[in-house]
């Protein structure tokens, strides 16, 4: 690289000013060029975790298994299996093993202050190990970076006097637990360089909140969207078809800790409006009442279940019919009923249905919400518009999220590509233009942003709401990936065959190789190195699936995170790992709560699997971060090029 043109000596200019002599340059690309030599940092990657707090809180603190690995490396010939155990547990939850421990009546608790405070800073030394001192002292807690940056970097022969007058002065003035919690948060921030959330942190479990708020405070973490999370951003962006959505799955499933407790939403509009309108149906029973509810809050909760699906397919239907380009006529099923038979007409067959379950119903315009339904779907607007702690979450979604990502050559996203039976890429027509592949996802992530950030009461607001929309149970929506949601049919009909969802052909094509290669040209990845990493689809485990597809290429992760479906996969929950010794994927055991990992020291069991291993340890310069690197170092030699030949001055930073 040169010094070309009047454009590259004002960008060498601006460069100077972090870089203003020659040493300065030549000591930044020394550093640089060492980095680059330093092992790959260790990735993870979680997907559909639906408010499962106390199981991805674990998980997080465990590192999906890697801290007991690094405890067992380190003290397995001096430690006895509990003994480990039960230092682990003090890494996930030091707070709490603390209070524990010191409850115990240990005989000599300065002496296990001190034999701890070692292991701690043993186990941070060896975490550290794969990283520059520059970047472990930036990821050091600030009220105690100088002492830990001291005592995990301090040459215990050499030095073995200074460092324990250290540990013994921590004990002595009583700091002893701040720096376990400190060096055990270390511990925990350094073991994973980067996590990677693969959608859907929302509905089933009762507190994503917890969670989102966890990630909100993580040092590196990207979010890419399931339909679940995209369904609540539509809710917070006020869009009343989503909002119906949340509330029945929040209601049928019992779990209005979210609503109310998490986000404070008022449902009492609702609870008056379905106990004046409604009367209790067996059809509208909650999928998993509480132990604790009263008969007389299930019956109500039934009929708020019941009152706000028939809102729910009243502003679907809305919207089906102001965007014919969703091609969703045949789920306008409201003006399908035939009140005189007693039954509906879905594709060819007609189903019978017990028409007092549609007391709200106007047949001569099914799809119009009564002056009532409006009324409270207004207030509800309102409600979920002005959850203070909602918004701020939601707004960090976008932050953090988007569609899809790409990084270190691999692809991440939650559902499919959405594709025909031959193959090819599944077309999506908007006013005239036609997106597909990539270029459907970009489209529908500008979209999703417009739902929420458009300017208030445009059509831009109004159609990017719509798309929200979509994009939670859409024909063949990237992240819901089948032709039909049957929503209504599981309600209201028994044949079952009229339940069925067909899944998109993306996933049976990813077996076929011609299709892989086609995906990572679509994408611009690299074959030999690359890999695309979805959510979305549980991996029937117990069932002999596996969630490596398309000859290693294309791997499945969701593993059944969610208690709700564990009995189908058999497990609870995969993370992928990637790290300098290639790709593993970690499937988890159930989790069996925060107080027996406390109290018993149990932990999350998990099983690896290593299925790519490189020729070559991977490094720093094997990453997108080595790339950039590469390119600042070029960047700076042509500095230092221009500093030799006068063409920029080095500047007297003494005088400065």
């Amino acid at each position: 690289m040169e010094v070309k043109d009047q454009f590259d000596i004002k960008y060498l200019s601006l460069l100077s000013e972090n870089y203003p002599t020659i040493h300065d340059a030549s000591t930044e690309i020394i550093n640089l060029q060492a980095i680059m030599q330093l092992p790959k940092g260790t990735e993870h990657f979680l997907s559909d975790i639906h408010g499962e707090h106390e199981a991805f809180t674990h998980i997080i603190n465990n590192a999906s298994g890697e801290i007991r690995q690094k405890v067992d490396k380190l003290f397995s010939n001096i430690l006895t299996s509990s003994e480990r155990a039960q230092f682990s547990t003090l890494i996930y939850y030091p707070e709490e093993k603390l209070k524990e421990i010191k409850e115990s009546d240990l005989p000599d608790m300065d002496e296990w202050y001190k034999i701890t405070l070692h292991r701690l800073i043993d186990l941070c030394h060896l975490i550290s190990s794969k990283y520059s001192r520059s970047r472990v002292r930036k990821s050091l807690p600030a009220d105690f970076d100088f002492v830990i940056d001291e005592l995990i970097n301090a040459e215990k022969t050499a030095r073995e006097e200074y460092y324990e007058s250290i540990i013994d002065t921590i004990v002595d003035i009583g700091n002893a637990d701040e720096f376990i919690v400190a060096l055990a948060s270390v511990a925990k921030r350094l073991i994973v360089d980067r996590l990677h959330i693969v959608g859907d942190l929302f509905d089933r479990g009762s507190r994503p909140d917890i969670i989102i708020d966890m990630l909100s405070q993580h040092h590196a973490v990207d979010i890419q969207w399931g339909n679940h999370d995209v369904l609540w951003m539509g809710a917070a962006s006020g869009s009343m078809a989503c909002i119906a959505v949340v509330l029945n799955n929040s209601i049928k499933y019992g779990n209005l800790d979210c609503l109310e407790t998490a986000y404070g939403i008022n449902l009492r509009p609702l609870a008056l409006f379905a106990q004046e309108n409604y009367k209790y149906s067996k059809r509208f029973s909650l999928k998993q009442p509480t132990g604790s509810m009263k008969s007389q809050d299930t019956a109500l909760l039934s009929k708020m279940y019941q009152a706000v699906s028939m809102i729910q397919f009243k502003l679907e239907g809305q919207i089906i019919r102001r965007h014919p380009e969703y091609h969703m006529a045949d789920r306008l099923l409201l003006n399908k009923i035939d009140y005189t038979k007693g039954t509906i007409q879905i594709g060819d067959k007609d189903y019978p249905l017990d028409i007092r379950d549609f007391p709200a119903m106007n047949p001569e315009d099914p799809y119009l919400l009564t002056p009532q339904e409006q009324q409270v779907m207004e207030q509800l607007v309102l409600s979920f518009r002005s959850s203070y702690k909602l918004q701020r979450q939601i707004r960090f979604l976008y932050a953090a999220g988007s569609i899809y990502l790409l990084v270190n050559n691999n692809l991440l996203f939650h559902g499919c590509i959405p594709m025909d039976e031959d193959g090819t890429f599944q077309p999506f027509i908007s006013q005239g233009k036609s997106y597909a592949g990539k270029a459907f996802f970009d489209y529908a992530d500008k979209m999703a942003r417009l739902g929420y950030y458009a300017q208030e009461d445009t059509q831009e607001k109004m159609d990017g709401e719509d798309f929200l929309w979509f994009l939670w149970c859409g024909r063949n929506s990237p992240l819901f990936g089948r032709d039909r949601i049957t929503t209504f049919e599981r309600l209201f009909i028994d044949d079952t065959t009229a339940w069925i969802e067909k899944d998109n052909p993306y996933y049976s094509q990813i077996e076929n190789p011609e299709i892989c290669r086609k995906l990572f040209d679509e994408f611009n990845l690299n074959w030999e190195t690359g890999h695309i990493i979805n959510g979305h689809v549980p991996v029937n485990v117990k069932g002999g699936e596996s969630p490596i597809k398309g000859g290693g290429k294309i791997i499945v992760i969701d593993g059944g995170f969610c208690r709700a479906y564990q009995a189908k996969t058999g497990i609870a929950g995969y993370t992928l790992i990637y790290d300098s010794h290639g790709m593993r994927i970690a499937s988890h055991e159930p989790f069996s709560g925060t107080m027996n990992a406390i109290k018993k020291n149990s932990d999350i069991l998990s099983q690896e699997m290593v299925f790519e291993t490189p020729a070559e340890r991977l490094t720093v310069a094997d990453t997108d971060s080595g790339f950039e690197i590469k390119a600042r170092t070029e960047e700076l030699k042509v500095l230092l090029q221009a500093y030799r030949l006068g063409i920029i001055k080095e500047r007297n930073t003494e005088s400065d």
